[in-house]
């Protein structure tokens, strides 16, 4: 056998094993990229409550795809199913928490691809249902019915209520539950206090003094505590959930509005009302380390998926802003509807 021969055939061998490699490389960059686009796959959803409308947003552009009609005044909150095509809304009136108006009593289904509202649910009587939450352990849908101081739970699929759970205050207008869907926390603004519910048993267990007032509830990315705002002193409540005690309280430049905590669990982003800011805690040293200028009248924080951009409703000058999480820049301003308030984000599947 030649030299020459050994040599062509060796290299050849070489070859094959680059592109191999090459092969792999590529096949493993194109998995992550396409791994990236599907957890960014979605819509976020907007309510605007001046005008009882949804609007339905391209995260990638921060254009609006449609915006829908309600049929009712108004909804202030918006959760999407599962599987991300459609949208429910609790009709909760024409007043503000604990204002004189009128007072909701149904819930619509907005479907998410034709843009139409396609179910309804009825309460029977005024409730003022506010925030729609799905808890992951069941399939149900949970709402915060103020007027009767209960969650309404409802099966999204047949679009019926299926059960109450008691909260024994006035005023339940937000809730967070653990990512088991184990326990359900309420914020409840004035009293003031947080009522902590077993949502498996349907059951109130405790309810929490913790100011005068307060406004909205987080609940952190290992479920260990529960934050809320202080509507009368410039501060964060820090609540321990194996205790069900304050355990402390971080200071803000200015009384907190809205808030939540960042997917990896590192930071706490609380939007100020008064000085159009969200200001960002570090977790770990329990104190606000940085604050962002935004529009005018931050008013819910909402987190992308994969973690990397918070969207923020910014009331009074009909807009959300997208902060870019790595460097806390505003990337993009994206003009909605009047009173833009609650939102969500419908995950593709």
């Amino acid at each position: 056998m030649s030299y020459s021969y050994i040599t062509s055939n060796c290299f050849e061998v070489r070859q094959l094993k680059a592109a191999t490699i090459l092969g792999a490389a590529f096949l493993s960059i194109s998995l992550f990229l396409l791994d990236k686009a599907s957890a960014q796959a979605g819509t976020i959803l907007a309510i605007n409550e001046g005008e009882s409308t949804l609007s339905i947003i391209s995260p990638k552009n921060g254009q609006e795809i449609a915006r829908v009609a309600e049929g009712g005044v108004a909804g202030h909150e918006v959760v999407a199913s599962f599987d991300g095509k459609t949208a429910y809304v609790p009709i909760y009136g024409d007043s503000s928490a604990g204002e004189p108006g009128s007072d909701g009593s149904e819930m619509v289904a907005i479907d998410l691809a034709t843009h139409k509202v396609v179910g309804h649910v009825d309460f029977g009587h005024g409730v003022r249902p506010h925030q729609p939450t799905l808890n992951p352990h069941d399939g149900m849908l949970y709402v915060t019915t103020e007027l009767d101081q209960t969650i309404t739970v409802i099966d999204p699929k047949a679009m019926k209520i299926v059960g109450t759970i008691p909260t024994g205050q006035a005023l339940s207008h937000m809730m967070v539950m653990d990512h088991e869907g184990r326990f359900g926390y309420t914020a409840n603004i004035q009293p003031g206090s947080v009522s902590v519910l077993d949502m498996h048993e349907r059951k109130l267990l405790t309810i929490l003094p913790i100011a005068a007032k307060i406004q909205r509830i987080a609940i952190s990315a290992d479920d260990k505590k529960i934050f809320t705002t202080d509507q009368m002193k410039p501060r964060v409540a820090v609540i321990d959930t194996a205790t069900r005690q304050v355990a402390s309280w971080i200071p803000l430049p200015a009384i907190g509005y809205t808030l939540t905590t960042t997917k990896d669990g590192l930071w706490l982003l609380i939007g100020i009302q008064s000085t159009s800011q969200v200001a960002v805690i570090d977790l770990e040293l329990s104190k606000v380390v940085r604050t962002i200028d935004l529009p005018k009248s931050p008013h819910e924080i909402l987190m992308s998926p994969d973690g990397t951009t918070a969207y923020v409703s910014c009331t009074a000058d009909e807009q959300i802003a997208a902060i870019r999480v790595s460097d806390w820049t505003v990337t993009k301003l994206i003009k909605v509807g009047t009173r833009v308030d609650g939102l969500a984000w419908a995950e593709q599947h």
